[in-house]
């Protein structure tokens, strides 16, 4: 088994010499890098380093956009025997300067579209040594280098110090700390997670004991390239079995990139690739809104065919078996004439899509299994490096997190620490070689969450009859009632979302109340096409009043007499519901890098609303609030 990353690379650069390891789209048109040329780029670059004092244990920042000098400028900083610290180039400055303090970094590599970030906070670190300019610099100061010299330093310190740079990266152990990982410190400091060389070789090989990866698969990046998920199941993965890997066309602003992922999409032709909710949100959107663009009948048709691969799908696992085997010539007439169709607008060749990062709704699950390209939803967490679990094509259960990796142990625990029976939902434990080392300067932290080499997870869920583990939230989420009783309030939340045309997100809250309130963030654009059906104006005061009505319809659809009457618990249904002025986004800091909502911040920002909420007026949907809310998102 694989026990460092130097190893993996190796290997990968011996078996596959002349496969391309990285595309990168340059001059209006995609290269290719063979795993070869990507490492004689490495071993000169980490040489560079070593030629101006980069030592051992030595900690360096990377904030960039996915490319080619990314993972070039990982492994570079692993060869010379140093440690990573990848930062989200979604981070505010005081952000990065907590980390980069925080992590003792005394190198930074930095690309021109964040360069003046790291300008800004330079001054505030210290032990800062260099700051690596990965598009170059003018007018350079003292502690600035060009990323190119740095290669022109290598390839000058090994004519005479090859044997000495060799002793360096061979002597990497399985225990060294590669990379330091920041949590997104939704509810206090970050910490930094210690994932060591073996942490990630170990993932590696665990992840692809799932899915047999081959050489010749394909894959564009999406996700940012700092995230634990796209790190290990991209880069790493990818490299073990010499599959290639693309980046997303940089853009000069982070939206001119995002736009640039279906043109790319088309250009790399992905055989798989890595996707988290918000973004398979997006892209089922994109193609509901292409299908009702055709015309209502050609809507209307393709939500019958739907159905049909509903039925004919079942739950993943039981996919055609039984009586849905006479549905079967109807899905490949309805395949042939709408789903190829879908397929072909990401590139024709891809097979299925890797889920992760947050909770997948089965709703989602259900419909991109429809159309012919899967979301094949996994479970994980940075502390285990990070995959733990995953659905695979082959086998998949909609509604979980798929089977668990090997050589990986896990526990149910209920809040005494007992382990639990399966079908039984506690608190999720794992232990193996893929957990983290520990949190970096935090023993505290380290020791409230490793106990024993078991990684105490913070999630809650329980392992299926057949084995499939299923993901129910976080414990810290928790609704807690004035019982005392909790239930975890994400399934409710996406389901909200999900199934409701006109919910864009959702959140509940109960801290020991009487009753369950919900936050919600309503899809204007679609309330309103609602509104026109019904010959009623958009924006006007009766429009107003009917959003709000229609709202409250989908919310009631849950409740006793709807049509999804008993998929949840009566009392952690929201008695009251507030329509909300502004949605989650990174740019108010009510969602994190990871696209998840940082519930502790949005409780504090719309305390008006949520004090509002356990109010009489509040029961009444058409109150003053929400009117005010509608008309803001109308004008």
């Amino acid at each position: 088994m694989m026990k460092t990353i130097i190893e993996l690379f190796e290997t990968a650069v011996n078996k596959f010499p002349e496969n391309v390891y990285l595309w990168e789209k340059k001059d209006g048109k995609y290269r290719g890098t063979t795993y070869t040329e990507t490492r004689k780029k490495v071993i000169k670059l980490a040489a560079g380093l070593v030629s101006i004092g980069f030592e051992k244990g030595d900690r360096a920042g990377l904030i960039s956009d996915g490319r080619n000098d990314w993972i070039i400028s990982e492994l570079a900083m692993l060869y010379a025997g140093g440690i990573n610290v990848p930062l989200s180039i979604r981070l505010e400055k005081n952000e990065l300067s907590f980390r980069l303090y925080h992590s003792g970094s005394k190198y930074i590599f930095v690309s021109k579209q964040h360069a003046n970030k790291v300008e800004a906070i330079r001054d505030e670190l210290p032990e800062l040594k260099k700051v690596i300019y990965l598009d170059g610099k003018e007018n350079p100061g003292e502690k600035d280098l060009d990323y190119k010299e740095l290669f022109k330093l290598g390839e000058e310190y090994l004519k005479n110090n090859a044997e000495k740079f060799d002793s360096i990266w061979k002597n990497i152990q399985p225990g060294d700390v590669a990379n330091i990982s920041y949590t997104s410190g939704t509810t206090a400091d970050p910490k930094g997670i210690m994932l060591t060389q073996l942490n990630y070789a170990a993932n590696v090989v665990q992840s692809n004991s799932l899915l047999d990866l081959q050489p010749e698969w394909k894959t564009l990046a999406i996700l940012p390239w700092d995230h634990a998920f796209a790190h290990t199941t991209c880069l790493y993965v990818f490299m073990y079995k010499g599959a290639s890997i693309a980046s997303v066309e940089i853009g000069n602003t982070p939206l001119e990139t995002l736009k640039n992922i279906p043109k790319n999409i088309q250009e790399i032709k992905p055989t798989l690739m890595m996707s988290v909710p918000a973004f398979s949100k997006t892209f089922r959107k994109n193609i509901e809104a292409g299908i009702r663009k055709k015309g209502e009948s050609t809507y209307k048709l393709f939500q019958f065919a739907l159905n049909i691969a509903y039925k004919y799908n079942g739950e993943g696992h039981n996919r055609g078996k039984g009586f849905r085997i006479f549905l079967k010539p109807l899905l490949s007439l309805f395949d042939s004439i709408l789903f190829k169709k879908i397929r072909d607008g990401f590139g024709g060749n891809l097979q299925f899509f890797i889920g992760g990062g947050a909770l997948l709704d089965t709703e989602l699950q259900r419909f991109f299994y429809a159309v012919g390209i899967p979301i094949c939803q996994g479970y994980g967490l940075t502390e285990a490096s990070p995959v733990i679990s995953s659905n695979t094509p082959e086998v998949v259960k909609f509604g979980t997190s798929g089977k668990l990796i090997k050589d990986l142990d896990l526990k149910i625990l209920d809040e005494d620490g007992n382990e639990l029976p399966k079908g039984q939902k506690g608190e999720i434990v794992v232990k193996g070689d893929n957990v983290m080392l520990g949190y970096w300067n935090n023993q505290q932290a380290t020791a409230n969450t490793l106990k024993d080499g078991w990684l105490h997870t913070g999630d809650m869920g329980y392992m299926d009859k057949d084995d499939f583990l299923v993901v129910l939230g976080r414990f810290k989420s928790l609704l807690i009632g004035n019982d005392g009783e909790k239930y975890s309030p994400e399934g409710i939340e996406e389901a909200l979302v999900d199934k409701s045309p006109f919910i864009q997100q959702a959140m509940l809250y109960n801290n020991q109340n009487p009753f369950t309130v919900g936050m919600l963030v309503p899809d204007v654009e679609a309330i309103n096409r609602e509104l026109k059906k019904r010959n009623i104006t958009p924006g006007s005061e009766e429009g107003n009043r009917e959003s709000l009505k229609i709202i409250l319809n989908d919310v009631q659809q849950y409740k006793k007499g709807g049509i999804y009457e008993g998929e949840f618990p009566e009392r952690w249904l929201p008695a009251n519901i507030v329509v909300l002025p502004e949605a989650f986004t990174q740019e108010n800091a009510l969602v994190n890098a990871s696209m998840k909502v940082v519930r502790g911040k949005i409780t504090e920002y719309f305390k008006t609303q949520l004090d509002f909420l356990y109010t009489s007026e509040a029961k009444n949907i058409e109150n003053t609030l929400n009117l005010e809310a509608i008309k803001k998102w109308n004008s």
